[in-house]
């Protein structure tokens, strides 16, 4: 379970959440259990403590 810190940065991850950049630029949360959408960032930075997904580039 991810806590915040208080100091701009959280301590863990946060679970069952992943994250990858959408087709307009935007960081978009997903839940990993239904595969919904939760969240989008608009400020082109991405989530804190959350987990990116993994593309065809990597393993």
């Amino acid at each position: 379970m991810a806590k915040n810190t208080g100091n701009g940065f959280r301590r863990g991850s946060v679970d069952d959440r992943t994250q990858f950049k959408g087709p307009n630029g935007n960081w978009t949360k997903r839940d990993t259990e239904t595969g919904r959408i939760m969240d989008q960032k608009q400020d082109g930075k991405p989530f804190k403590g959350v987990a990116r997904e993994v593309d065809d580039r990597r393993d």
